[in-house]
């Protein structure tokens, strides 16, 4: 049974503001930062600094979307690998020593790291997109059968 009631969207608005927080703060901080002071400077670790809103986030996004039985498997899914990937990217820093800055970060190394961080950023979008689209069918009007 669907429960398309106020807590659900509550949760559903709530989960999508904070999953799409680690997304939009390194843009929008970005963007202020060459408007203010004429300089690009972007932070793309913010959205592995921010994993904690992802992660409150995608968690009351999974309540609502439980509750209303749309997209659970998005993101679900999605958070899950978001966070395997963040975790991974960062084993694999200490094994290598980037972390610790044993070795220089560059070649394969840092590469692999990078790539590991893009595919977290890339998981993270697609819970953002699974929260949005959760929203949509929240707020969607009931379609007359006439």
């Amino acid at each position: 049974m669907e429960k398309k009631d106020s807590l659900t969207k509550f949760l559903a608005i709530i989960g999508t503001a904070l999953a799409c927080i680690p997304i939009l703060a390194p843009v929008i901080f970005t963007m202020l930062l060459a408007i203010r002071e004429g300089i690009f400077r972007f932070d793309y670790l913010m959205p592995a600094e921010l994993f904690s809103a992802a992660l409150i986030g995608g968690g009351l996004l999974i309540w609502a979307a439980l509750r209303a039985r749309s997209h659970q498997k998005m993101i679900g899914w999605g958070l899950l690998i978001a966070a395997f990937l963040l975790v991974g990217g960062q084993a694999f820093a200490i094994i290598t020593g980037l972390a610790s800055g044993a070795t220089e970060a560059a070649g394969w190394r840092l590469a692999s790291v990078l790539a590991l961080l893009v595919l977290y950023t890339l998981a993270l979008i697609v819970v953002d997109i699974g929260g949005l689209l959760l929203l949509r069918d929240l707020f969607k009007s009931p379609r007359s059968t006439s």
